[in-house]
């Protein structure tokens, strides 16, 4: 029965009945059109939010799924540009700015020449349209961009280092995989702890080389598809 209410509610979003981003009835009144338990229509909800078709938040009830913004992670593009390419609305918010002495872990992944060499710590919470769907944080060395939390943090990170610092970078080392939403990152983005999400950890280097910020990604698992086009070689 569970599998049949999935099908019907999800046939109903590809008809139009509630279209992205808009509430679905409260589960009293679904599970009273489909004639069945609040916890037969849950089992049918979790598993359309598995699918990425529906998603909840807190204390407001499920939602209709927009559709994911496509990521292309060859591309140098920034959130901004990217989300508003695609006809949706990005936003930044800046959570924290400061400067610190690192600690040995961050020391480590910056390889940093010791454990009381500067770095920023930047955190900030992404909207598409009106909903939050990331969670990021950005550790730069202090030394490569000295003067950064002079600037408007709230917007393009990389527009600031590119645009007003003429920074740039050489290369990045990307690597994706699936991990879930721990208390404080659920309660940032509305969300229940242990809700999956999609965990994106980028190393950047500069021209010599050097590792000059680290930058992770906790995106929720509906909003994002990665798309990589690959050319296939000329034949001999």
């Amino acid at each position: 029965m569970g599998q049949r209410i999935s099908d019907a509610l999800a046939q109903r979003i590809v008809d139009g009945e509630w279209g992205p981003d808009q509430r679905l009835p409260v589960e009293r009144e679904l599970a009273e059109r489909f004639g069945c338990t609040r916890i037969t229509l849950r089992e049918a909800l979790q598993q359309l939010e598995a699918e990425g078709r529906v998603y909840r938040e807190n204390r407001r009830g499920w939602f209709a799924s927009p559709p994911r913004i496509r990521y292309d992670p060859t591309s140098i593009a920034g959130f901004m540009r990217y989300v508003a390419e695609q006809g949706r609305t990005p936003r930044t918010e800046l959570l924290e700015a400061v400067r610190s002495g690192d600690g040995l872990a961050l020391a480590r992944r910056l390889q940093l020449p010791d454990a009381g060499a500067e770095v920023f710590v930047l955190r900030r919470r992404r909207w598409i349209d009106r909903r939050a769907v990331l969670l990021e944080t950005n550790i730069l060395r202090a030394s490569w961009a000295p003067t950064l939390l002079e600037h408007d943090l709230a917007g393009s990170l990389s527009r600031v280092l590119t645009g007003t610092l003429g920074l740039h970078l050489a290369r990045s080392r990307l690597s994706i995989h699936p991990a879930s939403l721990d208390p404080a990152q659920a309660a940032l983005l509305q969300s229940t702890v242990g809700t999956p999400c999609l965990r994106l950890r980028r190393v950047n280097y500069d021209d010599a080389g050097q590792v000059v910020e680290l930058d992770v990604e906790s995106w929720r698992h509906d909003a994002l598809a990665v798309t990589v086009e690959v050319t296939a070689p000329s034949a001999a």
